[in-house]
């Protein structure tokens, strides 16, 4: 029997959700003794044998995470092909206090996911020296500090495609918990002894961290009226920059006091602030449905102005979605397949320069800072001014593409970060030492890339049809974290962290192309755009 929480939402099995959710927040804080004895070696554990507690408290996370899958994971995964319902978010339906409180809580849950891939460059730093790793702090040691990174956006390009799927096939909701408590389970990254087990514990962090995006976006492509949707979306999205001054901020405060490891660890009440707002994130009206949770699904739609489509638009629709499965086949084939391939062609290039940014430029540069002269905190407080300078280009992008032009934002967004990385490609290691400038054009790769990210997620939920749109945000996701993964097996290779000037000019190259790229293949989502895209491509509302 299922519980039935105010709001109307859910869970398949309550109890094994809610035993598993605590084991592991207790199996975290088991963790701890060993954290708070080393105070007096400023907290370095490296190497040191753990102790019975701490092997209690992994047992407890493995056998909580089960026990939380399992609760989450409806019944009847399948439903009958009869079953087959189509929703839209009235485009005109008013914005309603619902949807103040579904922006505010995925704004929540978009930074503290965002949280946890930013915070690897913090880490890298204090990590590299805890453990004698090789990195542009320590050019003699052993490992390269690049291992670290490298582990975790392997996992977060596994997490943006598994959690595309999983979205499809457990729900919005049940993934977004899933990946909550995941955040909850691998704060014991900070906690780890071994640079072994910290790799492994980053890996399952990553594939916690990297669904979370295209997942909250594909549930706001659902609920939120058409007619807002876009610049609601930017502006959560854009909430990686916020997470960028958060944690920027975190590490000036705390890392001094308590280590790298803090880092990590912030991941536990960060998580359970996530878990505790679950009746505030409605599940997909339209999985409800096809899995005979009707009263569920009528609530959710009432409250948020979903309406069901038309017995025409749904036969049409159906139709052709099996028309499209037959011929194309299932998985991510679909997107690069007529109509969808130069759509699709350029969301992977941009979202590989993306990534190529974010986890080249913007990962190293603590590390390239500090190497340049300055001290950890005037590093890390130099990064929090710039992005808290940059941030009011989040406000400024949303607005743009609700009201003006989808694919000019991209166009107008990407030039102007391509261009402040071709200044650091020339200039860069002398900027280091012109403050002004240097806050000035690092709000470019911090903010404008996150801004960026931001938009291409938006774009890409609205421009595929709602049988791939998960799918179509999962490969946005996932090409991004890819960007990361090449640079960083680069990295491990040479096992060098490269200068600002190199990061910059690697970051810049692909995003000039995909200006390019977008101003052929890209399209128009605006409803005044009209048959401008290839059909589907206004498809958010169906």
């Amino acid at each position: 029997m299922r519980s039935r929480p105010v709001g109307g939402i859910a869970f398949a099995h309550p109890p094994a959700f809610w035993a598993g959710f605590l084991a592991c927040v207790a199996g975290v804080v088991l963790h701890l003794p060993m954290y708070l004895d080393s105070s007096d070696m400023h907290y370095h554990m490296a190497d040191m044998p753990m102790d019975t507690p701490m092997k209690a408290g992994m047992a407890l996370i493995v056998a909580g995470l089960a026990a939380t899958a399992y609760g989450l994971i409806p019944r009847g995964l399948r439903a009958p092909r009869g079953a087959e319902v189509r929703v839209r978010a009235a485009r005109d339906a008013p914005f309603r206090p619902a949807h103040i409180g579904l922006v505010l809580v995925m704004t929540t849950a978009v930074t503290i996911d965002a949280m946890k891939p930013i915070s690897l460059s913090f880490v890298a730093p204090g990590m590299g020296k805890e453990y004698g790793l090789k990195s542009a702090l320590n050019p003699g040691g052993h490992w390269p500090v690049a291992l670290l990174p490298l582990f975790g956006l392997t996992g977060t390009v596994l997490g943006s495609f598994l959690w595309g799927w999983l979205g499809d096939h457990i729900g919005r909701r049940s993934s977004i918990l899933l990946a909550g408590v995941m955040f909850v389970a691998t704060a014991v990254c900070g906690t780890m002894p071994s640079f072994w087990w910290n790799l492994v514990m980053c890996l399952l962090m990553g594939l916690a961290a990297g669904g979370m995006l295209p997942i909250t976006f594909s549930l706001l492509a659902e609920m939120v009226p058409g007619r807002h949707r876009g610049w609601v979306m930017v502006l959560i999205g854009g909430n990686l920059a916020l997470a960028y001054v958060i944690t920027s901020s975190l590490s000036s405060a705390l890392v001094p006091h308590y280590s790298w490891r803090i880092l990590w660890l912030v991941g536990l009440p960060t998580g359970v602030a996530l878990i505790l707002l679950n009746r505030w994130i409605p599940e997909s009206p339209r999985f409800l449905l096809a899995h005979g949770r009707e009263a569920e699904a009528r609530e959710i739609m009432a409250r948020y102005g979903v309406v069901e489509a038309s017995e025409e638009e749904a036969a049409a629709d159906v139709a052709r979605d099996e028309r499209e499965e037959a011929a194309r086949g299932a998985g991510y084939l679909p997107l690069f397949r007529r109509p969808f391939g130069g759509l699709s062609l350029a969301v992977v290039i941009l979202g590989l320069g993306i990534g190529l940014v974010t986890y080249g430029f913007q990962l190293w540069i603590p590390s390239n800072l500090q190497k340049l002269g300055l001290a950890q905190k005037s590093a890390d407080e130099a990064l929090r001014d710039s992005s808290l300078l940059g941030l009011p280009l989040v406000f400024v992008a949303a607005a743009m593409y609700g009201l003006w032009s989808a694919k000019k934002t991209i166009i107008v967004l990407t030039a102007l970060v391509a261009a402040a990385l071709v200044a650091f490609s020339f200039a860069g290691e002398d900027l280091a030492h012109d403050r002004v400038w240097l806050y000035v054009l690092l709000a470019g790769p911090i903010v404008g890339t996150a801004t960026i990210g931001a938009v291409l997620a938006a774009y890409s939920s609205e421009i595929y049809p709602t049988r791939i749109r998960s799918r179509g945000s999962g490969l946005s996701a996932g090409v991004g974290k890819l960007g990361g993964v090449v640079v960083t097996v680069v990295l491990v290779a040479g096992s060098t962290v490269p200068s600002i000037g190199q990061t910059a000019l690697l970051g810049a190259i692909p995003l000039l192309a995909a200006v390019v790229v977008v101003m052929f293949f890209g399209v128009e989502t605006r409803r005044a755009a009209g048959p401008a895209g290839p059909p589907g491509a206004a498809s958010a509302d169906t």
